[in-house]
């Protein structure tokens, strides 16, 4: 149903009521006007019958007909009157208008009965004679106390209607006075209340828009003005209110938002009520756009709806793990759900709490693989020095070209481990020292740092007619230790010289690309196949252990090489392929 304002239900109520009071004022004024100007006639039309009848005494014993005629008409036309003299027995011997001798019997008259019972009588209606509506007052006129006859006075009526449609018209002009003073009043008294419930509409919209310091103004009269002071106190009260909503809300956004966990609320039908940062880029998901929708539209992941039915349908925390397979490497979340309740205790929702795990995991794999390889590594060569000197003492120490045999052996392990040595040493010296930020570095030509590099190296490349090729500016340069990363260098030479054929040559290059200073080192060996690549920065992790220990390998080059990397504010990267070669990038930051 279609609204419509205060005023304009106001006012034609307003306006209805004054005019009926208006039209019943008339109404009434009118009927009394006429009842008061018809008795006044009446009143008149006795006082002139009255004032006749002494003409006509003595004029009906004997009848003198014609005299009484005569007289009726010449005193109705003085009195401007129609007057009738009738007999007790009805018959009409004197009218003013007429010739009596042509009127009807008048004894039935309503007039004429009461004034033979010796009252007045006072008659409205048609009169046939004169063919219009009169009024008739008749007075009894007595003889030796009996009606010897009736003498009536009788008036048109439209004389009086004429006369009391002035009144009437006059009285109309003043009740439309009435009339439009009663509406101007009307839309005055109608405006008045309604103003101020306006400004409390506006202010109103204004509180809905926010701005809850905006004050109502307090009109005078007592139901607005309590109604104005209780709106007042209902937007300082939800100012307050929301202030400190906005507060917590913020201080819970900004905890939420700091967190490395993800953190997910949903509601009994598995709708996503809340969801930061974090838990959506563990999910790979919008947060905004996830809000409201079901967890089974966000997120196709079997494991992670089943954790939130187990969620949703226990009374206690539960804890769980599911496995992203959507990005290479997988992705280990360990989840825990807790149940969600209001102020009376009863359950909503759940709250899931999603955290990254797989670093983790591979960090105590790694620490099981390194515990594992290294006691490997160190096992290997002391397993055979002990077995040799054992095979020594056991009397191969008489047998001088066996024994010499052996102690080369043995030394050839001892070297191996004191290498195996100076490279955890090493290793453990550039973590400590990039911890502590006691590495320095200083601005240096990246080509002199390579030529050395390669002046280390070629000596082994030439005993397997591998030829070196150096490609780098002259000018490149940045900020580095440069006996750190030629250290690194030559770890990635000797690598590629030791897994490369004979005859096939090495490149090392150096350029500026996407605002780095990239070194790389490419050789065209066997390569190395994609699962290996994402571990073989890790700690003695081979890929081919046997022939990695036969070329003399540590397991630690390229791990020395990645945190000399780190410690220079960069990082190292891999491209390779079986039967295609390797090529191993340092990215250093360009200054």
């Amino acid at each position: 149903m279609r609204r419509r304002r205060l005023v304009a239900q106001l006012f034609p109520s307003y306006l209805m009521i004054a005019a009926l009071a208006l039209l019943a004022v008339t109404w009434y004024v009118g009927r009394a006007w006429r009842a008061s100007f018809l008795a006044q006639t009446a009143t008149d039309l006795k006082v002139r019958a009255d004032l006749v009848i002494p003409q006509f005494q003595g004029l009906l014993s004997p009848l003198q007909a014609g005299e009484v005629d005569r007289v009726c008409k010449e005193l109705g036309r003085l009195s401007a009157t129609r007057l009738t003299v009738i007999l007790s027995s009805g018959r009409v011997v004197g009218d003013s208008d007429n010739e009596p001798a042509k009127m009807d019997n008048h004894g039935d008259r309503p007039e004429v009965r009461q004034a033979l019972k010796g009252k007045i009588g006072v008659s409205t209606r048609h009169s046939y004679t004169e063919e219009t509506p009169m009024m008739y007052v008749a007075a009894p006129l007595m003889e030796q106390d009996r009606v010897a006859a009736v003498v009536r006075a009788s008036l048109p009526v439209a004389f009086i209607g004429r006369t009391l449609n002035g009144i009437y018209f006059k009285i109309a002009l003043g009740g439309m006075g009435a009339a439009l003073l009663a509406a101007l009043l009307s839309l005055a008294m109608a405006h008045r209340l309604s103003r101020p419930l306006e400004e409390m509409k506006r202010v109103a919209q204004r509180f809905a828009q926010g701005d809850l310091r905006v004050k109502v103004p307090v009109p005078l009269s007592d139901e607005p003005a309590s109604l104005a002071e209780a709106l007042n106190y209902m937007a300082e009260q939800l100012d307050q209110r929301i202030r400190t909503i906005t507060r917590q809300r913020q201080e819970q956004d900004a905890v939420l938002a700091s967190m490395v966990e993800g953190v997910m609320a949903v509601d009994h039908q598995e709708r996503i009520i809340t969801l930061n940062q974090a838990g959506a880029r563990l999910l790979g998901v919008d947060p905004d756009a996830a809000r409201q929708r079901p967890i089974a539209e966000v997120v196709r992941h079997p494991d992670l709806q089943n954790f939130v039915d187990l969620a949703l349908a226990s009374p206690r925390q539960v804890e769980g793990e599911i496995i992203f397979r959507d990005a290479a490497p997988d992705r280990l979340l360990q989840i825990r759900g807790t149940p969600l309740r209001d102020a009376q205790g009863n359950a909503f929702g759940a709250l899931i709490v999603l955290n990254d795990v797989t670093r983790l995991r591979r960090l105590e794999q790694a620490r099981r693989d390194f515990v594992a390889n290294v006691s490997h590594e160190l096992k290997t060569p002391i397993t055979s020095i002990k077995g040799f000197v054992e095979t020594l003492l056991d009397g191969a120490i008489q047998e001088p070209d066996n024994a010499v045999n052996f102690l080369n052996i043995i030394a050839r392990h001892a070297d191996r481990l004191n290498a195996i040595i100076d490279d955890l040493l090493s290793l453990s010296r550039i973590e400590q020292d990039s911890d502590r930020g006691k590495i320095a570095l200083a601005a240096g030509h990246i080509k002199e740092v390579l030529r050395k590099a390669v002046q280390a190296c070629r000596e082994r490349a030439a005993a397997k007619d591998i030829a070196i090729d150096l490609d780098c500016p002259e000018e490149l340069a940045t900020e580095i230790n440069a006996p750190l990363l030629e250290q690194a260098v030559v770890n990635l030479i000797d690598n590629a010289v030791k897994y490369s054929p004979a005859g096939r040559p090495v490149r090392v290059e150096a350029r500026v690309e996407t605002g780095e200073v990239l070194i790389l080192v490419k050789d065209q060996g066997s390569g190395i196949a994609p699962e290996h690549l994402s571990r073989l920065f890790e700690r003695f992790y081979r890929v081919d252990p046997g022939r990695s220990r036969k070329v003399g390998g540590t397991g630690l080059g390229l791990a020395i090489v990645k945190h000399i990397a780190q410690a220079h504010g960069g990082y190292v990267t891999l491209q390779s392929a079986p039967g295609k070669g390797s090529t191993f990038f340092i990215h250093l930051p360009q200054v």
